[in-house]
C-alpha cells in the first residue's frame, strides 16, 4: 500500500485508489469516516463533548450506558446498538452483551478458563471478552 500525505489545500479529500473494493478497503473508509464523529457523555451536572478515539469502552449497567476514558466515567444516552452504528467497526468490538471494546486501547489479553479472554486495557482496566465474542476477536487481531 502506498500513502502519501500534501500539505497546504483549503479542505481534506482522502481519495482511495484501488484494484477492488474489498473489506479491508471498506474498513479504511469507515475508520476515516468515523473520526469526525463526537460522542457526548454526562459528568457532574456538565454535559462534556468526547472524542471516540480516547473511548476505552462503553458499558451498560443497570440499564444505565457508560463512556470510559483513560481517566473519567460519563454517562450517556446512547444504547450500545447505536453506539455500534455510529462508530466505525475497524476501531471498535462488541465484546460481550454489555460491553463494546476499544480495539487500538488493548493492551494484552489472556485467555480464561471457559473460552473467555480477559483484556487488559492499556490504562490497565480489565474488561472480560465473552465466550460468545471470544473467536471473533481472534480473528480481528489476527489470532489463531
Amino acid at each position: 500500500m502506498k500513502i502519501e500525505i500534501h500539505e497546504g489545500f483549503p479542505e481534506t479529500e482522502v481519495i482511495i485508489n484501488c484494484q477492488c473494493n474489498n473489506e479491508s478497503i471498506q474498513k479504511i473508509a469507515a475508520l476515516l469516516q468515523g473520526t469526525d464523529e463526537k460522542l457526548s457523555g454526562l459528568k457532574d451536572g456538565a454535559l462534556h463533548v468526547i472524542d471516540p478515539r480516547d473511548v476505552f469502552y462503553f458499558d451498560t449497567v443497570d440499564k444505565r450506558y457508560f463512556i470510559y476514558t483513560e481517566h473519567d466515567v460519563y454517562e450517556t444516552h446512547l444504547k450500545l446498538y447505536e453506539i455500534e452504528r455510529l462508530l466505525p467497526d475497524a476501531l471498535f468490538f462488541r465484546s460481550s452483551k454489555s460491553q463494546v471494546i476499544n480495539i487500538a486501547k488493548i493492551a494484552s489479553l489472556w485467555p480464561d478458563i471457559a473460552g473467555r479472554f480477559e483484556v487488559v486495557m492499556k490504562n490497565e482496566e480489565r474488561v472480560i471478552v465473552s465466550r460468545r465474542y471470544a473467536r471473533a476477536l481472534k480473528e480481528r487481531l489476527g489470532l489463531k
